[in-house]
């Protein structure tokens, strides 16, 4: 089962420090739920794990902040995909347009992004809309917790704040 939920809910769940933990060092694993992150409870081996997650890739739309793959252009002309209800969307999002005969025009060529551009959520929106799928979707495993010998283990390091932030709670139950 995978889950992927308010970070704070899962964290209460699992217990947040020693005395409250569902079961033995599952407080350390909520100490790092933060941003994008999910829960994994499986009764196969770490490795047959490692090996699926691997290999999973699926591609999704980018959203604002990621960086364009490749450059997209769009052509002048009739942009017949779209209904002429969507007209004023697609001008308020800097598109060329205008309804001609009933049909959504683009007046002029028009570039989305530029290969490299960090994605504004106006560019993010049209590359959605025009159906540029940019951003590759995969999961890394940060973190294994065993529930048989209740062994906590990082599979990826952490980022300095976190390490510190780590040391710093470490200090605190030494006094």
């Amino acid at each position: 089962r995978i889950f992927f939920g308010k970070n704070k809910v899962m964290m209460v769940a699992l217990g947040r420090e020693p005395s409250s933990e569902y079961k033995e060092n599952l407080h350390k694993v909520s100490k790092h739920l933060r941003g994008e992150v999910g829960l994994l409870f499986t009764n196969r081996t770490r490795d047959e794990v490692d090996e699926w997650f691997s290999k999973f890739r699926e591609l999704d739309f980018a959203r604002a902040g990621n960086k364009a793959p490749y450059g997209v252009s769009l052509d002048t002309g009739p942009l017949e995909q779209f209904p002429h209800s969507m007209e004023p969307q697609l001008r308020q999002l800097g598109l060329p347009t205008a309804l001609r005969k009933g049909v959504v025009t683009l007046l002029s060529d028009y570039e989305v992004c530029k290969e490299g551009d960090v994605l504004t959520p106006e560019q993010a929106r049209v590359l959605k809309l025009f159906g540029y799928e940019m951003a590759e979707f995969k999961v890394t495993m940060k973190f294994l917790w065993n529930s048989e010998t209740g062994d906590f283990q990082k599979l990826v390091g952490d980022t300095a704040e976190e390490e510190e932030e780590e040391n710093d709670d470490g200090d605190s139950n030494e006094d």
